[in-house]
């Protein structure tokens, strides 16, 4: 099987985006195939999320139907409900009787500032989200829930830069694929791995039209932290940060052994976002197993991170310029 580079390589996987361009939000859905194990770890200080606690070890639910990743800050978590209604007219979900119930966990990103703050995912683009889902790899960048994405806020939204959404695939042998979709909505500067050169991030507060090798581009948000200490930073830096997303695997894992895989994978985030999982940030991932191929979790695990951190670049590497907002991209043309 020839991988696409995409959270879609896992087979039964498939991914729907929905967005308004004009209100500059969206939302992203990942639809599983019946009896997909589910887990969840959630690591910064400002999350929005629904229905996490279910995934966690000790709880009843082990399988899940579907995660909506989306935009609004919370009014976002609307869009959960047109996922359900989506699923409840294909006949999926927890039979309790009177109705099946469709498990559809999921985390939102602060995009209000980017666009019109009156218009967030709901309902309505929820169930839009699951009509346009399919097996295709899902578009990168200015989509579904990456739509209004941003990142490098701590000098405000003015200085930060366009990100957006991304996914990545990875086959580890005998047939086992790690997959991940991550919309990149973060506090920090999203740094190379190879060379620690910062791609995207807060823009210093030079004015005129940014150009690479004209003079500095990055503030550097660690560099202002390391100049804040004894300050609080919540007096200077923004609050509408947050990366979310999902991994995905065909390997067989029980609910304890995909919470893990869960947890692993935000070691992915932190090598290629700084800072990450500070109290500024609601980093939240959610951890998918369709369980078809045997696998060990801690191999998994070990390359969870991998995927997550592809994804991330390129989602922030896709993304495209909006209004005075420039992405990496925008910049590295004008250099």
């Amino acid at each position: 099987m020839k991988l696409l580079n995409a959270i879609t390589d896992v087979p039964g996987i498939t991914v729907g985006h929905a967005q308004n361009d004009q209100a500059l939000t969206g939302c992203t859905v990942i639809l599983c195939p019946e009896g997909t194990t589910g887990g969840v770890d959630q690591r910064g200080g400002a999350p929005g999320t629904r229905e996490t606690d279910l995934l966690r070890p000790m709880h009843l639910v082990n399988h899940v139907d579907a995660i909506l990743l989306g935009g609004g800050s919370a009014y976002g978590l609307d869009a959960a409900s047109g996922v359900m209604q989506y699923l409840e007219e294909q006949g999926r979900g927890i039979d309790t009787g009177p109705a099946k119930v469709p498990i559809v966990p999921a985390a939102i990103l602060f995009d209000l500032t980017i666009g019109d703050a009156h218009i967030r995912p709901d309902k309505a683009m929820g169930y839009q989200a699951c009509c346009n889902a399919s097996a295709e790899p899902p578009a990168q960048g200015n989509f579904g829930a990456g739509t209004g994405a941003t990142v490098g806020k701590i000098l405000g939204p003015g200085q930060s830069m366009k990100s957006g959404i991304g996914t990545a695939s990875i086959e580890i042998g005998r047939g086992v694929i790690i997959a991940a979709i991550i919309a990149v909505n973060a506090f920090g500067d999203i740094i190379s791995p190879d060379d620690s050169r910062i791609l995207a991030g807060a823009r210093t507060l030079q004015k005129g039209p940014l150009k690479l090798g004209s003079g500095p581009v990055f503030a550097d948000t660690m560099q202002i932290m390391k100049n804040m200490a004894g300050r609080a930073i919540l007096e200077f830096a923004s609050r509408q940060n947050t990366v979310i997303g999902a991994v995905a695997t065909n390997a067989r894992l029980n609910k304890e052994e995909i919470n893990k895989v869960a947890q692993m994978a935000h070691n992915g985030l932190a090598a290629v976002v700084r800072p990450a999982h500070a109290m500024l940030d609601g980093d939240t991932l959610f951890a998918l197993a369709t369980n078809k191929k045997k696998a060990d979790v801690n191999i998994v695990g070990a390359y969870a991170p991998q995927v997550v951190a592809q994804a991330i670049l390129n989602g922030v590497l896709a993304a495209a310029a909006v209004a005075s907002l420039p992405s990496a991209s925008s910049i590295s043309v004008r250099d």
